[in-house]
Formats: structure tokens, sequence, C-alpha cells
């Protein structure tokens, strides 16, 4: 009887990390969002919406991302960020207009899917209009299931919760940051360092 516990417990443990080993993206589509406190790794979810991660990771590619501020930051809901054309803290940062920019690739389609926003969801963020999504994404704090099905799920935290949990939050309506922290740099884990 002894055997039999030890053999149940030892598929059941199998079939969890097999189960867990799905889960994780393959390095072509993990995206690393280097922050001052270290790395954040996202598995991107192009079966969930193609379009907007290939666009992310030219992006990505391009080091559009780099010294990009996170611009709008909720406590308790989620960090936004992504905005290329006016968010880079090196290079043309506006406090006033960051967040309403994009990047010079165009607005893609919205690819809603069944998914719920839960903590650590990656989505992107838009304008009124659900096409309008381009370069700008959030990661949620806590669950969001007022935004399921209205905004594009691009991934899932898989590693760093905690570091996101410690970018620096804005006024708590507005979310608007002085001073904000910003994604240092970004690759996708395939590339070479």
């Amino acid at each position: 009887m002894q055997f039999l516990k030890i053999a149940s417990s030892l598929v059941l443990s199998v079939g969890l990390l097999a189960a867990s080993a799905a889960v994780a993206a393959e390095p072509e589509n993990t995206m690393i969002l280097k922050l001052k406190d270290g790395d954040v790794t996202i598995a991107l979810r192009p079966d969930l919406a193609p379009k907007h991660v290939e666009q992310i990771k030219t992006l990505v590619r391009g080091g559009e991302y780099d010294n990009v501020a996170f611009h709008r930051v909720i406590e308790g809901f989620m960090a936004q960020t992504g905005d290329v054309q006016y968010g880079d803290m090196t290079d043309g940062y506006s406090s006033q207009r960051a967040g309403t920019g994009g990047s010079s690739l165009g607005n893609i389609e919205a690819e809603f899917s069944k998914e719920t926003f839960a903590r650590g969801t990656v989505g992107m963020a838009r304008a009124q209009d659900p096409n309008s999504a381009n370069s700008q994404f959030f990661i949620m704090f806590a669950p969001g299931a007022f935004l399921d099905g209205q905004y594009t799920i691009v991934g899932n935290v898989e590693s760093g919760m905690e570091l996101v949990d410690n970018i620096k939050k804005g006024q708590p309506q507005s979310g608007a940051v002085t001073d904000p922290d910003r994604i240092i740099s970004a690759r996708i884990a395939a590339d070479a360092n």
C-alpha cells in the first residue's frame, strides 16, 4: 500500500511538472524586461494574439522599449508602459504626452480571447477604439475581470512579479507618475545577450 501511495505521488508530481512546462514559453516567445531591481520574465502568447506578439517582438528587437517609462501606475490595478514615441526617458520624453503615443508600426486590430485578466497578466493598452493598440502594454497587479474580452491579452509574467510590485506608483485616480521608473532594457530570450 505504501508503494502505491509513493507511486501515485510520483505520477502526480511528474504530471504537474509536465503541465507547468507546457505553460512556459519557448525562448522565441519569452520577453525579458530589465527593471531597476532585476529581470521580469514574460511568456508571450502568440496563441492568443499573434499580431500583437509579433509587433511587441519587433519593437523589442529594435530596442524601442529600452528606457521607456512606466508612465501610468495604479496601486492594486496595473503598471502601464510602452509609449515608445513619448515615453523614452533618454530621447524625447514628455511627462504630459507619455501615454498618448505609439510606434511607427501602426495600430493592430483587437485580438480578444476568453482568457481572464489575473495578477501578472500582460495586456495591450488602447484608446476608445478597440483596434487602436500599438506599442503600449500593462501588467496587472491584481485580477481585473472587468477587462476580460475588452483588451487583448499578450502574455503572463513567469518570474519577477515581485519586481513589478516595486514599480513606483502614481497618483491614486489617474496613475500619473512623477519621475517614473522605466524599462532599462528589453530582449527576447532567443536572441544573443
